[in-house]
C-alpha cells in the first residue's frame, strides 16, 4: 500500500484499537468454573481476604416483597379532635342518670388519650393486608415514636370498651341503650388519623435499608475443599468470593499486565477484522467509504459483544447481534459479512457467560440470517425472516439446553430472543442513513437505479436512443452472464444502464445514433474530423459520464462502471487509421481511454459485453461456431492488452464468463424460418 493509502487505514485501526481497549474491563477475573451439584475439581480454596457473603437477588428480592407487604402505619394525633368528642359527651343530657356522667367523661378521656382510629385502620386508603400489626408510628405534636398496635383502640374497640367498663359499674343499667340514646357512641370519632403519604415514606426507606449481605468469611478461613460437592450456599459464597476479587483485588493485583494483555486482545481483534477483509474483498480495503462503513459497524457491535456481558448479563439475549450481520449483508458479499461478523461477536467467548453455547447461538442466528436475508429484506417479509432467524436460535438454545450446557429460564431466555430478533427489523432502516451518509449502494438502491424511468435514463433515452439500446442489450447480456457466474445481477443491470451515459452529451458522434438523428442535410460527424480528433471526441463520454454521475449523486460503484468498462483500451479503428495516415505510433497514449482496468467481476464483465454487444452488429455468420470463435477473440484481445490484468476473477469464472457469452449469442441470434411470400390469385 501507498503511504497516504496506508495512513487511511491504519490510523482508523488503530483508534478502533484504542476504543476496545477503553471499553474493555479493567478488573481481572477468576479463571474457576464450576456449578452446583459437581465436585470442585481445584485445589482447595482458602480465602486469601475477607469477604462479604452476597445475598442472591431472589433473596433480595424476598426481602423487599416482606418489607412492602409489612408496612408500619404513621397516625398524626389529633387534640383538635379530641376535644370536640370530650366537649359533646360533657354536654350530653343525661337526665335522671347524671351520677354516671362522671365515670363516662372519665372513660371517654382516657380511650381517646390512647388514640382511636377507624375501624379498617387506614380509613379506607391502603388495604390493611399490608399493614403490619405489632407497631405503629405515632405523631403527637411534634414528637414522633412508635408505640404498640394493640394500646390503639378501633372505633369499634373504644366503644366496646366503654361499654363494658360502665357495665361493670352500673350493673343494673341498661347501658348500651342509654349510651345510644345520649349520643355518647355518635361523640366517639377517630382522633389517630392516618397518613398515608408518611407510611409510603418510611415504607420505601425501610427498603433501601435491606443489607444485601448475609455475613461474612475471614481470611484464612477455607472456603470449599477439593472434590467438595458444590452446594446453593457453598455457590453463593463463591459468587461473593469472584465478586470482591474483580471489584478490588483485580484492579490492585493486576496493573501493567492487565493492561498489556487488554491491548493484546484489542488488537487481535482488529486483526482478525482486517485479515477477514482482505483475504474475502481486499477492494474494499482501499475504498474509504466502504472501508470506513464496515468498521464502524465491526466496531459497535464489538463493543455491544464486549460490555454487555460484563455490565447487563441478564440481557444478553435481547441484543441485536444478528443485525451486524444484515447490515453488512444489504453492500457486500456474503462471504465477507460471514468473517466480519463472526469476529465481531467473538468476544463473548471471552466475556458471556456461559460463553460457547452463547456464542454458538447468535453465530447460527446470523449465518442463517446471511443466507435468507436477501428472500426477506423486503417490507413485511422483514417479519418472516425475523421469525426464522428466532427459530433457529431458540432451537439452538434449546438443544444446548437439554444437554445442560446452558441454563437459564427458558420462557424468559425465548422472549428475550425473540425481542433481538424483532429488534433487528427496527433497526434495519438504519441501513437508509448509512447509505446516504457513506455514499453507499444496497440491494433496493440498485433496484431504483434499474428502473429505466428515471430522469437520467430518460435522457439518454431521448437524446442519444441508440446508446440507450445499445445499453439495454447489454444489460440483458451482462444479467445472463453476471448469473451463470454468481456476481451480483442487480449491480451488473444497474452498470450496464448507465456505463454510457455520457454519450448523451454529444450522440451523433456515436454511430448507432446516426440513423435516428442525423437528417439528410447533415454531414457523418467524423466525415471532417482527423483519426485523433475523432478519438478523442469518442473517447470524451468516459468523463463527461463521470461528471454526469456525480452531478446526479450516482453511488461510486456506478461511477467505476462508467470509468472502467473500456479500461485503459486503445480506439484500434482510428488508431490504424491514423497510422496509415502517417502518424506517430509514439502518440499511441491519445487513443487509449483515461479510465481504470476492470477490478471486480461485476466490471468485467461489463467491458466484455459492451465489446461484445456493439462488435456482433457485424456479424454475418450466425453459427454456433463463429460465435465461439467471435467471443474468444474479443476475450482473448482483452487478456492479452491486460485489461482484466488488476481483476478479481478467476480462470475458472473467466471460462464460465465465455461460455454464457456465447450461449447468449446463440439465443440471440437463432435461425428463424424464412416464410414463403403469399401467391396473390
Amino acid at each position: 500500500m501507498s503511504g497516504k493509502r496506508t495512513f487511511r487505514v491504519v490510523l482508523p485501526l488503530l483508534a478502533v484499537t484504542a476504543v476496545f481497549l477503553f471499553v474493555m474491563p479493567r478488573t481481572a477475573k477468576l479463571t474457576y468454573e464450576y456449578k452446583r451439584g459437581l465436585p470442585w475439581k481445584y485445589e482447595t480454596l482458602i480465602a486469601p481476604f475477607d469477604f462479604p457473603i452476597l445475598k442472591t437477588e431472589d433473596q433480595m428480592t424476598e426481602e423487599r416483597i416482606q418489607r412492602n407487604t409489612a408496612a408500619v402505619p404513621y397516625y398524626r394525633y389529633s387534640e383538635e379532635t379530641a376535644s370536640e368528642s370530650l366537649r359533646a359527651v360533657t354536654e350530653a343530657d343525661f337526665g335522671e342518670h347524671k351520677y354516671m356522667k362522671g365515670e363516662i367523661i372519665t372513660d371517654v378521656r382516657s380511650l381517646l388519650t390512647h388514640g382511636i382510629m377507624a375501624d379498617d385502620r387506614s380509613g379506607g386508603e391502603l388495604d390493611d393486608a399490608l399493614l403490619s400489626g405489632d407497631m405503629v408510628y405515632v405523631q403527637r405534636g411534634k414528637r414522633v415514636k412508635t408505640e404498640p398496635a394493640s394500646e390503639i383502640y378501633t372505633l369499634s374497640e373504644a366503644k366496646a370498651k366503654l361499654q363494658k367498663d360502665l357495665a361493670e359499674i352500673f350493673t343494673d343499667e341498661q347501658v348500651d341503650s342509654l349510651l345510644r340514646a345520649w349520643g355518647v357512641y355518635d361523640a366517639l370519632v377517630p382522633n389517630m388519623i392516618f397518613d398515608r403519604q408518611a407510611t409510603q415514606l418510611l415504607q420505601s426507606e425501610s427498603t433501601a435499608e435491606i443489607s444485601p449481605t448475609l455475613g461474612y468469611v475471614r481470611a484464612g478461613q477455607t472456603i470449599v475443599s477439593q472434590d467438595e460437592v458444590v452446594t446453593a450456599e457453598t455457590a453463593q459464597v463463591l459468587d461473593s468470593f469472584e465478586k470482591e476479587y474483580e471489584s478490588n483485588l483485580g484492579i490492585a493485583g493486576t496493573g501493567v499486565l492487565h493492561w498489556i494483555g487488554n491491548a493484546g486482545i484489542a488488537l487481535l481483534l482488529v486483526l482478525l477484522f482486517f485479515f477477514a477483509l482482505n483475504f474475502s474483498a481486499p477492494e474494499i480495503i482501499s475504498s474509504s467509504n466502504r472501508f470506513l462503513y464496515i468498521l464502524l459497524i465491526f466496531t459497535v457491535f464489538t463493543v455491544v459483544s464486549i460490555t454487555v456481558p460484563r455490565n447487563a448479563p441478564n440481557l444478553i439475549y435481547m441484543v441485536p447481534f444478528v443485525l451486524c450481520a444484515q447490515m453488512l449483508e444489504v453492500f457486500f458479499d456474503r462471504r465477507l459479512v460471514v468473517g466480519v461478523y463472526s469476529v465481531s461477536i467473538l468476544p463473548l467467548l471471552l466475556y458471556a457467560e456461559p460463553a460457547v453455547p452463547i456464542f454458538l447461538i447468535f453465530e447460527c442466528g446470523g449465518v442463517v440470517s446471511v443466507a435468507f436475508f436477501r428472500y426477506f429484506r423486503r417490507g413485511w417479509r422483514q417479519f418472516i425472516g425475523a421469525l426464522v432467524t428466532f427459530a433457529v436460535m431458540s432451537v439452538v438454545y434449546l438443544c444446548l439446553r437439554s444437554v445442560d450446557l446452558i441454563g437459564g429460564n427458558i420462557p424468559r431466555v425465548l422472549v428475550g430472543l425473540l425481542i433481538s430478533s424483532v429488534l433487528c427489523v427496527s433497526g434495519y432502516p438504519l441501513v437508509y442513513l448509512f447509505e446516504r451518509i457513506f455514499n453507499l449502494v444496497s440491494h433496493i438502491r440498485l433496484s431504483e437505479l434499474c428502473d429505466t424511468s428515471g430522469s437520467l435514463l430518460r435522457s439518454l433515452e431521448q437524446k442519444a436512443p441508440g446508446s440507450f439500446q445499445h445499453s439495454l442489450q447489454v444489460m440483458n447480456m451482462a444479467d445472463a452472464v453476471a448469473g451463470a457466474v454468481g456476481a451480483d445481477v442487480l449491480l451488473v443491470r444497474a452498470g450496464a444502464l448507465y456505463h454510457d451515459i455520457g454519450k448523451m452529451q454529444n450522440p451523433l458522434c456515436f454511430v448507432e445514433n446516426e440513423s435516428m438523428l442525423l437528417t439528410e442535410d447533415q454531414q457523418r460527424y467524423h466525415s471532417e474530423l482527423s483519426p485523433l480528433q475523432s478519438a478523442q471526441e469518442i473517447i470524451r463520454h468516459v468523463t463527461e459520464g463521470a461528471e454526469l454521475a456525480h452531478r446526479h449523486h450516482l453511488p461510486q460503484v456506478i461511477t467505476d462502471f462508467i470509468l472502467s468498462h473500456h479500461g485503459t483500451s486503445r480506439m484500434e479503428y482510428f488508431y490504424d487509421k491514423y497510422l496509415k495516415e502517417g502518424g506517430d505510433p509514439a502518440g499511441e497514449d491519445s487513443f487509449r481511454y483515461p479510465g481504470f482496468r476492470p477490478r471486480t467481476r461485476e466490471q468485467v464483465i461489463i467491458m466484455l459485453c459492451d465489446s461484445i454487444e456493439a462488435a456482433s452488429r457485424t456479424l454475418k455468420d450466425y453459427s454456433r461456431e463463429s460465435f465461439s470463435a467471435f467471443v474468444d477473440r474479443i476475450v482473448e484481445g482483452k487478456f492479452e492488452d491486460g485489461q482484466i490484468s488488476d481483476a478479481d476473477i478467476s480462470v475458472k469464472d473467466l471460462e464460465k464468463v465465455r461460455r454464457a457469452l456465447k450461449d447468449y449469442l446463440a439465443q440471440m441470434y437463432h435461425e428463424r424460418i424464412a416464410y414463403p411470400k403469399r401467391i396473390k390469385k
